[in-house]
């Protein structure tokens, strides 16, 4: 009896060692297969095999050519800051707005008395310690953006034809 308690205590340790195996290699080959996939994509080897190609490609068969972009001169502003106290502080700013299409450099000068109203009522709500530093510059650039493609929106024309500034260039800011 004693030897069919053994061979019974032997097939039982097969199959805890057979068990373990399964196991390994169930979760040891998706693991494996993920760690190749992930390999030929991240090489680049796999985009071209589904037929994706690589985004700089196709970038490139959508423009034709590179960007062109047009700058146009905004006039100096010179106004007040909004600041505390009995001193008066002004900045002077001269610019230069980047266009998307040169063709828009026309219907921008048309604007140019909204987009300066716009800039110079701005300016006048800025307090001195606004402007400080290049965080400050950063603000102060974007938020005249933003003005200046209200000022220059035409309601009526169709998203791919309304004219873009894409960003205000500066020359010189002086603050006193």
């Amino acid at each position: 009896m004693s030897g069919q308690i053994e061979a019974s205590e032997e097939v039982q340790d097969a199959k805890k060692g057979g068990g373990r195996k399964k196991l390994l290699i169930l979760v040891a080959a998706p693991v494996l297969l993920v760690a190749i996939g992930a390999g030929l994509w991240f090489g680049g080897i796999l985009p071209p095999l589904l037929g994706m190609g690589t985004p700089a490609a196709s970038a490139e068969n959508r423009e034709p050519g590179p960007r062109v972009v047009t700058f146009l001169d905004m006039p100096e502003i010179v106004t007040n800051l909004n600041a505390p106290g009995r001193r008066a502080v002004y900045v002077k700013l001269r610019s230069k707005l980047e266009l998307s299409r040169p063709e828009d450099g026309a219907a921008v000068q048309a604007a140019m008395p909204r987009l300066l109203d716009l800039f110079q009522t701005y300016l006048r709500e800025v307090r001195p310690e606004e402007l400080r530093g290049s965080a400050g510059t950063q603000r102060l650039r974007e938020e005249l953006v933003a003005r200046a493609n209200i000022a220059v929106a035409q309601p009526g024309r169709a998203d791919a034809q309304q004219i873009r500034v894409n960003d205000v260039l500066f020359l010189e800011i002086l603050v006193q």
